[in-house]
């Protein structure tokens, strides 16, 4: 396996060009593109060499360099491997917490026939009546905080028998193959460790679960 250190040269040779022919540098340019000395540049280059990466031509004020077919194969290499990473299959986010017992508001909340119709219309499904509070795990919060990030559903508040109801956000996500949304009230100062996570089933009797034990929420 070629040192990242070394890797991290051949893609500075690449980006001035390098794959598709020989171009020109210093062991001085590269020790200022990588930030190293002059002298650690000239051992990287000679060492790529070496190897059969790169192939070189010596001029009195620097050198002609190309890669090889090597060399550019480790550069695909770390390529797909970022690729891996970063494509659509993986872009889900993982939450994993308790759960808790909240206040009975959710009950309330999710019986009401307005808030009901948008669920089933942005979401599939007419929630149960209640949702699933989960305290997260400490390694999930940052998790929770980068989902804020993504592009929740407003849920539209509504004025009936002379009382306001506010605005509401959720989130797609599931618990195993139970499609499932994290609701969001629109009030500000919510816990971040806490979610609320409605299903059109009782996710408690379903999922078999009580008050500490762990349960796993994927959003896609």
């Amino acid at each position: 396996m070629i040192p990242p250190e070394d890797l991290q040269c051949l893609k500075v040779i690449a980006l001035r060009g390098g794959c598709k022919g020989p171009v020109f540098v210093s062991s001085q340019t590269i020790g200022k593109m990588l930030a190293i000395s002059q002298q650690t540049a000239s051992r990287r280059l000679k060492g790529l060499d070496t190897s059969g990466f790169i192939t070189r031509t010596i001029v009195p004020d620097g050198q002609h360099v190309t890669l090889t077919g090597a060399g550019e194969a480790e550069l695909r290499k770390e390529f797909q491997e970022y690729c891996r990473i970063f494509s659509e299959h993986n872009k889900g986010y993982i939450l994993n917490g308790t759960v808790v017992s909240g206040i009975g508001e959710g009950k309330y909340y999710m019986s009401l026939v307005p808030y009901k119709e948008q669920f089933n219309t942005h979401l599939g499904f007419e929630p149960y009546p209640g949702t699933l509070n989960i305290r997260l795990s400490s390694s999930s919060i940052p998790v929770r905080k980068r989902i804020d990030a993504l592009e929740w559903i407003l849920i539209k508040g509504f004025s009936t028998d002379g009382r306001t109801f506010g605005n509401a956000k959720c989130l797609p996500c599931r618990i195993g193959t139970i499609p499932c949304g994290i609701v969001m009230p629109g009030r500000t100062h919510y816990p971040e460790d806490i979610i609320e996570v409605i299903a059109p089933v009782a996710l408690r009797r379903k999922l078999g679960v009580e008050d500490t034990d762990t349960v796993t929420v994927e959003v896609d």
